[in-house]
C-alpha cells in the first residue's frame, strides 16, 4: 500500500494542490453528496407515504426526517459558494459528517425495535463517503470512519445488551457489524489514496507541462531573437522552414531539391544607401591590447555603432575587422534613405570625436556613403552573414577607402536624395581611388553642422589621460572609456534558459506570494488588483489550474466529448484503451479484502452449512489463482530456481498489466465473483413463501422459539445478505480505471438483481423476519426505517448513484491524467527540437566549441568572450575572376543568377567542412568571393605554449589540404558551369585572438597580426597558387611540404616580405626536404 502514496511535495506546492484538490475535485462531490442525501430524504418519504403508513403516527420519524431535510438544505446553501468552503473547508466537512452522523443514530431509534442490524447500510455509506467525497486530509477522513463505526458498535452494544434473551446473539452481530465497518473503511481509505495519488500525478504533470511550455516558449523567443540578430524577419522565416526539414531528415543533411542548384536567399533591393566606416589608427591601437581589452574595446564601439544605426534606421550588414557597414532602406523601403546614413556617419564621426577628446588616443573615423540598389541575402550553408552586393556597394566601399578622417564622403546620388539637408563641399581628386578616378564622377564631403559648435566648446584634451597618469597605456584608457558607453553583451538573451523539466516544479514565486486560501481559484472572482500583480506566467499557472476543474468535464472541450468523456482524437482514444496499467493488481488485491469480510460476515451470522462452506473454498481458490497471476512479477527470483518450464510465470503479470481485454475479463469476473457470494446464503433458504411465525397459532407468549427457519439458516442471515451486497457495490469503485461504461453496466446489473431477489422473490424473508421480530407486540408493521427490504432497496439505489457519480469523476481524472501526460511528452519533444534547432542555430553563427558557453546554465559568466591562441592558421581563398564574372543587367536578373553561381561555390566549399578529416576547419566568414577560414581555435588556451612546434602546428597540414580540396571544387563548378576560375590562397600561421562581439547581430571573429597578414598573403598572390610567409614556409616544410621562393614583394602595411608559394602538385613526400627552395 505504500506505493500508493506519493512522495510528500514541498509546502508551496502542497498549498497550491491541497487549494486544487479542494475546488477541482471534492467541491462538486461535497455538493453531489448532499444532493443524494436529500434525494435519498426525499425517497424515504415518498416510500413511507407510498405504503400507506400514517407519518403523524410516528412523530420521532417525521422529526428526524424534517429536520434532516432542513439541516441538509441549510448545508448545502452554505457550501452552494466557493469561496466559503474554501475559507471554512474544514468545519464545514466536519458539519457535514456530524449531521450524517446523527441522520444515522436518529433513524436507529426511531420507527420501531432497535436491531443489532438496524442502519449498518447507512453508517457504511458515510464510513465510505467520508474518504470519497468529503473535502478531508487522509487523517481526518480515517479519524471520521473509525469515529462513525465506534459510534455504532458502542451505541448498539450499550443500548441491545441488557435486553433480553429473545433477541438473537448478540455478539456475532456486532462482530460482523465490525467486520463491513473495517472493510468500509479500508475500502475508502484506498480509493482516496487512489484518487489522491491520480490527482497529484495529474497535478505535478500539469505543472511540468506548464513549466514545459515556458522552456518552449522560451526556446521560440530564443530562436526567433538569433535568427533576427543574423537575418531579416522576412528571409529568417523562409530560412526557419529549411532548417527544420534539414532537422527532421537528419542534421546537416539538406533536403531533395527539384533541381542541381543549392537554395538561394537573396533579393533585389532599389533605392537604398550604403555606409562604409573604418576607424583609422585602430591596428596600431590593437597591437597593445590584452585580448579581453581588444573584445571589450571592439563590442563596445562596435554596440555604439549599433545603437545609432538604430535610431537612424540602418541595418548593421558585417563588421570586418575595424572596418563596419550598414545599408539604409532595408528591408523596408525609407524615402530619406540617404539622409538617414549621413546622420548615422555624422554621429560616428562625433562619437570617435568625443572618445578622442576624452582619452588623447589618437583615432578617427572614415566614412563613405553611397546610394543606388542592392542585392540582399545570405550564400552558403554555414555561418550565415546577411550581405549586400552590387556595383553601388562597390563604390560604396571606396568611397570609404577614398575619405578624410573624420569626415564624411558621399557621392552625387547620395547628394541629390539629401535634397539640401547638409551643406556639402566638393572633395579633392588628386589623390582619390584609383576606382573613383575611372568613373570620373565628384565627390563631396558632407560639412557637420555641429562640428563647429563643439570647436567652440573646446575639447578636453585627453582628459581621463590627465586623471588617470601619464603612464597609462592608451588601449586601457579607451577601455576604461569605452566601458561607459556599457554596449549589451552578445547573446544576453541566452543566459537564462530554464533548466530542464525536473519532477520538483517550481512554482510562480508572484503565483505563491499572492497566494491566500481566502480566494478562489476562479479568476472571475479574484480579489481586484490580484490579476495586475500576477505576471504572464503566473496567469497562464492559474489558467493550467483552472483546466484541472473537474467541472469542466460538463463543457465543451477540444479533447473530451462531454457526455462520454471520450477523447476527440479516435487514435488518442485507442491509444488511452491500449495502455498499460500496472495498479491493476491492486486492484485485485483490495477486491480480495471485499470478498474476505464477505466470508467472515457469513461465518458469523449463518450456521456454516458444508455447501456454503464448499461454495467459499472454491471461490478462494480462485481468488488465489488470479492474485497469483497478477503478482507473479514479484516471485520472479523464486521461480528462476525451478524448473524451466516454470520460467515463464512472471510474465503472466506482464500480460494482465497491458492486455486492456484480458483485465477487463478478469475485473469483471472478480466483482461477479463478489456479488454471487454476497448472496450465496440466499440459495440454502426455502424458496417457497412458508414463514412459521405467521402461523396464527404462534402464541404471543412464545419466547423461546428460535430466530432460523426449520432446516435453514438463521433469519437474521437476510440483512446481512443485503449489507453483503452493498459491499459488492463498492467492488466496482475500486477498479479506479475501469472504464464508466463498463461499471455502469455492472452496477445496474447488480442493482437489478438486488432490488428483484430483495423485493420479489426473496421478499417474504424480509417479511418473516420482521413477523418474529414484532412478534407478540400490538403494531406488527414497523416503520419503512426498519423494515430490511424497503431499506435495503433504498441503500441499494443510494450507493448506486453515489457510485456512478464516483465512477464518473474517476474516468474523468484517469483520461485527464493519460491527456496531461500525453501533453507533456508531446511538449518535452518539441522543446527538445526547438533547443536542436537554437543549438544549430548557434554553431551556425559560432564555432561548436564556443557555442555552449552561451546556452543556458553553461555560460560561465557575464564576461564577454575571448580567447588568444598562440597558433592558429588563417587561411582565405578567393575567386579574383569573379568580379570581371559578375555584372548587371536583365539578362542575368541585375547579377542575381552571377550570385546564383557564388552561392555554389560558397556552398561547396561549405560542405567541405562536414567531412571528418576537416573537421578541425573552422569557417569564419566569406567577403565578397573571399572565403576566410581558420585552423587550431578548438585547441585549450595556453595549451599550445607547452607542445613543441612540430606538434602544436600540426593543423597546418589540415589546412594545406582543405585549400587543395577548395580548389578541387572550384575545378568541379568549372566544368559544370563552363566558367575558368581559378583559386587565389593566401596562408599563415600565428597568434590570434578570438572572441564574440556586436549585440544587435552578434559575430564570431579572429584579430591579430596574423589574420593581417594572411590577408595580405592572398590579396598579393597568384592565381592558382598558395603564397605564405616565410615562417609558415618553414612549419609547412617541417611537415613534409615543399615551398619554393617567390621573392621579396612590398606588403601594404607590412614592407618588404619574402614570401613562398606552396607546391600543391605534391602531398606529402615524407622526410622534410633540405631546402625551401
Amino acid at each position: 500500500m505504500a506505493r500508493l502514496f506519493s512522495p510528500r511535495p514541498p509546502p508551496s506546492e502542497d498549498l497550491f494542490y491541497e487549494t486544487y484538490y479542494s475546488l477541482s475535485q471534492q467541491y462538486p462531490l461535497l455538493l453531489l453528496l448532499l444532493v443524494i442525501v436529500l434525494f435519498g430524504l426525499l425517497a424515504l418519504l415518498t416510500v413511507a407515504w407510498a405504503s400507506g403508513r400514517e407519518l403523524a403516527s410516528d412523530p420521532g420519524f417525521l422529526t428526524t426526517m424534517l429536520c434532516g431535510l432542513g439541516g441538509f438544505s441549510l448545508l448545502l446553501g452554505l457550501a452552494s459558494r466557493e469561496q466559503r468552503l474554501q475559507r471554512w473547508t474544514r468545519p464545514l466537512s466536519g458539519l457535514v459528517w456530524a449531521a450524517l452522523l446523527a441522520l444515522g443514530h436518529g433513524f436507529l431509534f426511531t420507527g420501531g425495535v432497535v436491531s443489532a442490524w438496524d442502519q449498518v447500510s447507512f453508517f457504511l455509506f458515510v464510513i465510505f463517503t467520508v474518504y470519497a467525497m468529503l473535502p478531508l486530509g487522509m487523517r481526518d477522513a480515517a479519524a471520521a470512519g473509525l469515529a462513525s463505526s465506534l459510534s455504532h458498535l458502542l451505541v448498539l452494544g450499550l443500548y441491545l445488551g441488557p435486553q433480553p434473551d429473545s433477541q438473537p446473539a448478540l455478539l456475532p452481530q456486532l462482530a460482523a457489524n465490525a467486520v463491513l465497518f473495517l472493510c468500509g473503511n479500508v475500502a475508502g481509505a484506498y480509493h482516496k489514496a487512489l484518487m489522491e495519488r491520480a490527482l497529484r500525478a495529474t497535478f505535478r504533470e500539469a505543472l511540468s507541462s506548464l513549466h514545459s511550455r515556458r522552456r518552449l516558449d522560451t526556446e521560440k523567443k530564443h530562436q526567433e531573437h538569433l535568427l533576427l540578430s543574423i537575418l531579416p524577419a522576412y528571409l529568417a522565416r523562409e530560412m526557419k522552414a529549411e532548417i527544420m526539414a534539414r532537422l527532421q531528415a537528419g542534421q546537416g543533411s539538406r533536403p531533395e531539391s527539384t533541381n542541381n542548384f543549392h537554395s538561394l536567399y537573396v533579393k533585389r533591393h532599389q533605392g537604398v544607401s550604403v555606409l562604409y566606416a573604418d576607424i583609422v589608427g585602430f591596428t596600431r591601437l590593437a597591437s597593445e591590447c590584452s585580448p579581453k581589452e581588444l573584445v571589450l574595446m571592439l563590442n563596445e564601439l562596435f554596440g555604439k555603432f549599433d545603437q545609432i544605426a538604430k535610431e537612424h534606421e540602418c541595418m548593421r550588414i558585417k563588421i570586418l575587422g575595424d572596418c563596419y557597414y550598414c545599408v539604409s532602406g532595408l528591408p523596408l523601403s525609407l524615402p530619406d534613405h540617404a539622409v538617414n546614413c549621413v546622420r548615422m556617419g555624422l554621429d560616428m564621426c562625433r562619437a570617435i570625436r568625443k572618445l578622442r577628446a576624452a582619452t588623447g588616443v589618437d583615432i578617427n573615423m572614415r566614412v563613405g556613403v553611397h546610394s543606388g540598389s542592392v542585392l540582399c541575402g545570405v550564400i552558403g550553408l554555414q555561418k550565415w552573414q546577411y550581405d549586400v552586393w552590387s556595383h553601388d556597394v562597390t563604390l560604396a566601399n571606396h568611397m570609404e577607402a577614398s575619405g578624410v578622417p573624420g569626415r564624411v564622403h558621399i557621392t552625387g546620388a547620395t547628394l541629390a536624395l539629401l535634397a539640401g539637408a547638409y551643406a556639402v563641399e566638393e572633395a579633392a581628386m588628386e589623390h582619390g581611388d584609383p576606382y573613383l578616378r575611372e568613373l570620373g564622377e565628384p565627390t563631396y564631403l558632407v560639412i557637420d553642422p555641429r562640428a563647429e559648435e563643439e570647436d567652440e566648446k573646446g575639447t578636453a584634451g585627453g582628459l581621463l589621460s590627465s586623471l588617470e597618469g601619464p603612464k597609462m597605456r592608451p588601449s586601457l584608457l579607451m577601455t576604461r572609456y569605452l566601458e561607459s558607453w556599457g554596449a549589451a553583451k552578445p547573446f544576453a538573451h541566452l543566459s537564462h534558459v530554464e533548466s530542464p523539466v525536473s519532477t520538483s516544479t517550481p512554482l510562480p514565486e508572484k503565483a505563491l506570494s499572492s497566494f491566500s486560501p481566502q480566494w478562489s481559484l476562479d479568476r472571475s472572482r479574484t480579489p481586484r488588483g490580484l490579476d495586475d500583480e500576477l505576471d504572464t506566467g503566473d496567469a497562464k499557472f492559474f489558467q493550467v489550474i483552472e483546466q484541472l476543474n473537474s467541472q469542466k468535464q460538463w463543457k465543451q472541450s477540444e479533447d473530451f466529448n462531454p457526455l462520454t468523456l471520450y477523447f476527440r482524437e479516435k487514435e488518442m482514444e485507442k491509444e488511452y484503451r491500449l495502455s498499460a496499467l500496472p495498479a491493476f493488481k491492486y486492484y485485485a488485491a483490495c477486491t480480495f479484502l471485499v470478498f474476505f469480510s464477505n466470508f467472515i460476515i457469513q461465518m458469523l451470522v449463518t450456521n456454516r452449512p458444508p455447501a456454503l462452506t464448499i461454495t467459499y473454498s472454491i471461490t478462494f481458490l480462485l481468488f488465489f489463482l488470479l492474485l497469483f497471476v497478477c503478482f507473479s512479477e514479484h516471485l520472479t527470483r523464486c521461480v528462476l530456481k525451478g524448473p524451466k518450464m516454470l520460467h515463464w510465470l512472471p510474465t503472466l503479470s506482464v500480460l494482465v498489466a497491458t492486455r486492456p481485454g484480458l483485465r477487463v475479463a478478469l475485473g469483471t469476473t472478480t466483482i461477479l465473483l463478489i456479488f454471487s457470494m454476497a448472496i450465496t446464503s440466499l440459495v440454502f433458504l426455502p424458496a417457497a413463501s412458508n414463514c412459521p411465525f405467521r402461523a396464527p397459532n404462534v402464541s404471543s407468549t412464545a419466547s423461546n422459539l428460535s430466530w432460523e427457519l426449520p432446516g435453514s439458516l438463521p433469519l437474521i442471515s437476510v440483512p446481512y445478505s443485503m449489507h453483503c451486497c452493498v459491499l459488492g457495490f463498492l467492488s466496482c469503485s475500486l477498479f479506479l480505471h475501469m472504464s464508466f461504461e463498463l461499471k455502469l453496466l455492472l452496477l445496474l446489473l447488480w442493482l437489478a438483481a438486488s432490488c428483484s431477489l430483495f423485493l420479489h422473490s426473496h421478499a417474504w424473508l424480509s417479511d418473516c423476519l420482521i413477523a418474529r421480530l414484532y412478534l407478540g407486540t400490538l403494531d406488527s408493521r414497523p416503520g419503512v426505517l426498519k423494515e430490511p427490504k424497503l431499506m435495503g432497496a433504498i441503500s441499494f439505489f443510494i450507493f448506486f448513484f453515489t457510485l456512478l457519480v464516483l465512477a464518473r469523476q474517476n474516468e474523468y481524472y484517469c483520461r485527464l491524467d493519460f491527456l496531461w501526460k500525453k501533453k507533456l511528452r508531446q511538449e518535452q519533444e518539441e522543446t527538445e527540437t526547438m533547443e536542436n534547432l537554437t543549438r544549430l542555430l548557434l554553431e551556425n553563427v559560432l564555432p561548436a566549441h564556443v557555442a555552449p558557453q552561451f546556452i543556458g546554465q553553461n555560460r560561465r559568466n557575464e564576461d564577454l568572450y575571448h580567447q588568444s591562441y598562440e597558433c592558429v592558421c588563417v587561411l582565405f581563398a578567393s575567386v579574383p575572376d569573379f568580379k570581371e564574372f559578375y555584372s548587371e543587367s536583365s539578362i542575368n536578373h541585375e547579377g542575381l543568377e552571377c550570385l546564383r553561381l557564388l552561392n555554389e561555390i560558397i556552398a561547396d566549399f561549405d560542405e567541405l567542412l562536414s567531412k571528418p578529416k576537416f573537421s578541425g576547419v573552422e569557417k569564419i566568414k566569406t567577403i565578397c568571393s573571399t572565403y576566410m577560414a581558420a585552423t587550431g581555435l578548438n585547441a585549450t588556451s595556453g595549451q599550445d605554449a607547452q607542445q613543441d612546434a612540430e606538434q602544436s602546428c600540426s593543423h597546418l597540414g589540415t589546412m594545406v589540404e582543405f585549400a587543395v580540396a577548395l580548389g578541387s571544387k572550384l575545378d568541379v563548378i568549372n566544368k559544370h558551369s563552363f566558367n575558368n576560375f581559378r583559386l587565389r590562397v593566401g596562408l599563415n600561421h600565428g597568434p590570434v585572438v578570438a572572441g564574440v562581439i556586436g549585440a544587435q547581430k552578434p559575430q564570431y571573429d579572429i584579430w591579430g597580426n596574423t589574420v593581417n597578414v594572411a590577408s595580405r598573403m592572398e590579396s598579393t598572390g597568384v592565381l592558382g597558387k598558395i603564397q605564405v610567409t616565410e615562417e609558415t614556409a618553414c612549419a609547412l616544410q617541417s611537415l613534409g611540404y615543399t615551398c619554393y621562393s617567390r621573392g621579396i614583394i612590398k606588403v601594404k602595411g607590412k614592407g618588404q616580405l619574402c614570401t613562398y608559394f606552396l607546391n600543391t602538385d605534391l602531398t606529402r613526400t615524407g622526410p622534410p626536404s633540405a631546402t625551401l627552395g
